[in-house]
């Protein structure tokens, strides 16, 4: 299994930014990927995350609703993270992860996951630097 995120810079305050994350080795349509950030001396914190089911409703960190946005292309095994408006506060390496479900339910793709443990895997990470 591979997750391999990109798409990150050095971006001015209000910019906007598209993050990638690209899976290989899972069965797209069963699993779930989030987005984390860590800021130099912070912990890991969740950003978005987004389930398999076709339309599940994603759900983001305070800090980040309303200018990021969380999808995923089926076709492309990609994820995406498209944040606008982007503040210094931003600023950290942004990793994404992969749980993988056991049986692909409805009701198990909904379900938030907002902690690095709730994942099996974990891409190498992007760094993102907005600056003032």
């Amino acid at each position: 299994v591979q997750l391999q995120a990109y798409g990150g810079g050095l971006v001015q305050v209000g910019d906007s930014l598209r993050l990638s994350c690209t899976v290989s080795g899972l069965t797209f349509s069963t699993y779930a990927v989030g987005w984390f950030r860590q800021a130099p001396g912070k912990e890991r914190g969740f950003v978005a995350d987004i389930g398999w089911w076709n339309g599940t409703k994603p759900h983001y960190a305070t800090s980040v609703k309303g200018r990021f946005t969380i999808s995923r292309d089926n076709a492309e095994n990609t994820v995406y993270l498209q944040m606008n408006s982007l503040k210094p506060e931003d600023t950290a390496v942004y990793y994404c992860a992969a749980f993988q479900s056991e049986g692909g339910h409805y009701f198990d793709s909904i379900q938030p996951r907002l902690r690095p443990s709730d994942y099996d895997y974990w891409g190498q990470g992007t760094q993102v630097t907005v600056s003032s």
